[in-house]
């Protein structure tokens, strides 16, 4: 209860982490979870979603956090939402963007996934909107529209592609098996997370043959 008291009261300021596990339901409403009322989550690897705003049953007003020691630059989201009710349609407003220009105005458009179709699929770029709104301090807002088809899913939304830190050391690990004579891997240091910045130099061998 708590929770969704911040979602609906709390300042964008305010935003600290990201949602878990947040239900939202309308103003007042106090009684048992249904399906319909959207459960919004993004507490996992690369997630972003940190306030959600209950306009209609059939529109929600979502806020990104913005990027680490940088509170000016907010482009990112990732997140789930589960709990959906079949034939269900939603408009999403992602309304503090800080960029005056995106590839969104150009026919690019979100992603999404859900467990049964686990492959990433881009939304189509009709459904989607980029402008200026008045009503969230003149911030840029992406609109987009979406119909859940099926009640036991649960569906991933991303500005783009994820591509993970988790991912990237996987990938970085392989190339060190593999011992190849032309890479080495250094540790360049420790980011504010404490996670490990790695750079890896790659040496081109050029063999001159003269006749």
């Amino acid at each position: 209860h708590d929770q969704n008291h911040r979602s609906e009261a709390g300042g964008e300021d305010a935003l600290v982490g990201n949602v878990n596990k947040l239900m939202v339901t309308p103003p007042g409403y106090s009684g048992t979870q249904r399906k319909g009322h959207l459960v919004f989550d993004a507490c996992f690897e690369s997630g972003n979603l940190g306030r959600v705003d209950y306009i209609s049953e059939f529109e929600f007003d979502l806020f990104i956090r913005p990027d680490t020691c940088n509170p000016r630059f907010r482009v990112w989201f990732n997140f789930t939402v589960e709990n959906v009710r079949e034939t269900q349609r939603v408009i999403f407003n992602v309304v503090n963007f800080s960029k005056t220009k995106s590839l969104y105005r150009d026919g690019m458009s979100p992603v999404v996934k859900s467990t049964s179709r686990p492959k990433w699929q881009r939304l189509p770029a009709k459904n989607v909107y980029y402008y200026r709104c008045p009503d969230h301090r003149r911030n840029y807002v992406m609109s987009f529209a979406f119909c859940f088809d099926r009640e036991d899913d649960i569906y991933q939304f991303a500005y783009c592609y994820p591509y993970t830190y988790s991912r990237l050391q996987h990938y970085l690990a392989g190339l060190e098996r593999r011992n190849l004579p032309y890479l080495q891997r250094e540790q360049l240091g420790l980011s504010v997370t404490c996670m490990y910045m790695c750079v890896c130099v790659c040496v081109c061998v050029c063999k001159c043959l003269c006749v």
